[in-house]
């Protein structure tokens, strides 16, 4: 049965019912799962195209549960089309590898993730000849400096993983225009209804779907998403020929899980607000850095660019370093000392000064090391009152 028309519904609407429809075999009013790798072939499949990727063919090519993930990821980013792959990497690898070709030059926020960090400062350039200059995105100076002829791709991620610094995208989109080149923005920090940075100008947005868009620490995906052109490309080259394809399973828990996500990062965003003005007047915390506290370096334009609030997770450090680190989060009895973020549970991780990425974290970060936290769905009181309780003990 054909979806719902959902022109002009709101962002809420969207959540609950794009992407869905009713089965036609069993009338169940949700989507199911489709566990098949193969699909039943035309009497005479002549004339169709081995590498469509619309329709279901052969998983690798696309699935249901993808076509009806990609549908409703869309929609939430305001763009033409998408594509769900395996992974948050997999969906910036798959960019790089369809838009980037050897002598082009690209552009990239020297704070970014560090799988990100490794593909454009490493694997890239040594591979495949491709010449990448990191930069200060903050700084769009020097943004317009490191633009060369050859210049074809700006990628930056809209809060930072881990010093949250922000990115003005609409700016960043002007000079790319300008250059010729295209803008990536990964918003996995902000996603819908926080932020859609394609209204900002950009031409594609990346999501690790792993983080809040899923949002139950369950199942692991990544998504482009923007105009359908430079969609289908990277469809027809990095999922059909290099195979990065999300599982059908991965692409149903994601699905359900983005229906609750407006009223997720609500909840996520208000409490990380009263945890970052907890540690922040803590006189023990040597270093608080959350784009929603007025001594952030970007809050004024985290105030203008992120209508809901400047997502919810935060960095902070302890005069100890390391050795006062790793005693803090032994200490918490609450709050779970995992790698990852945007899950319904507010997680913690220790990340130190090593790593070539380090040398272009502000000095604190570089000298204390610092604790990412991503705050989750649990009350504010009662992560406060852990974070007290274990900052207490360590005193």
């Amino acid at each position: 049965m054909d979806e719902r028309d959902l022109s002009g519904t709101d962002l809420h609407t969207l959540a609950v019912h794009a992407g869905n429809s009713i089965d036609a075999g069993s009338g169940a009013i949700r989507t199911p799962i489709t566990m098949a790798n193969s699909y039943a072939l035309p009497d005479d499949p002549a004339s169709i195209s081995w590498s469509d990727t619309e329709t279901p063919l052969y998983t690798r090519n696309s699935g249901a549960n993808q076509l009806a993930l990609q549908r409703k990821l869309a929609l939430l980013e305001g763009g033409e089309d998408a594509v769900a792959l395996a992974s948050g990497v997999a969906a910036i690898h798959a960019v790089a590898f369809t838009l980037l070709r050897s002598g082009d030059h690209a552009i990239v926020s020297d704070t970014v993730y560090e799988a990100t960090f490794r593909l454009f400062g490493e694997l890239l350039p040594e591979r495949y000849g491709t010449a990448v200059t990191f930069v200060d995105v903050s700084d769009l100076d020097a943004v317009r400096a490191a633009v060369r002829p050859e210049t074809t791709l700006i990628h930056t991620e809209a809060i930072a993983n881990p010093t949250t610094k922000v990115a003005d995208v609409a700016a960043l989109a002007g000079i790319a225009r300008q250059a010729g080149a295209r803008l990536i923005v990964d918003s996995t920090f902000t996603p819908p209804p926080v932020f859609r940075p394609l209204e900002h100008g950009a031409d594609l947005v990346v999501h690790s779907l792993t983080k809040y868009i899923n949002g139950h620490g369950d199942a692991m995906g990544g998504a482009v998403i923007g105009g359908a052109e430079l969609i289908r490309q990277i469809k027809a080259d990095a999922m059909v020929d290099v195979g990065g394809v999300i599982s059908p399973f991965n692409a149903w828990l994601i699905s359900r899980g983005s229906i609750t996500l407006p009223l997720r990062i609500r909840q996520h965003i208000a409490s990380a607000r009263r945890v970052a003005e907890f540690l922040a007047a803590d006189p023990r915390v040597a270093l608080v850095a959350y784009p929603g506290l007025e001594h952030h370096p970007q809050h004024d334009l985290a105030a203008r660019q992120f209508a809901l609030g400047p997502g919810a997770v935060m960095a902070f450090a302890l005069t100890g370093g390391a050795e006062a680190h790793n005693a803090l989060v032994s200490r918490l009895r609450l709050i779970t000392s995992a790698v990852s973020l945007g899950h319904d549970e507010t997680l913690i991780v220790h990340v130190g000064t090593d790593g070539p990425r380090v040398a272009y974290y502000p000095q604190p970060f570089r000298e204390l090391g610092h604790l990412r936290l991503s705050i989750g769905l649990e009350s504010a009181d009662d992560l406060i009152a852990d974070l007290s309780q274990a900052l207490d003990a360590l005193s």
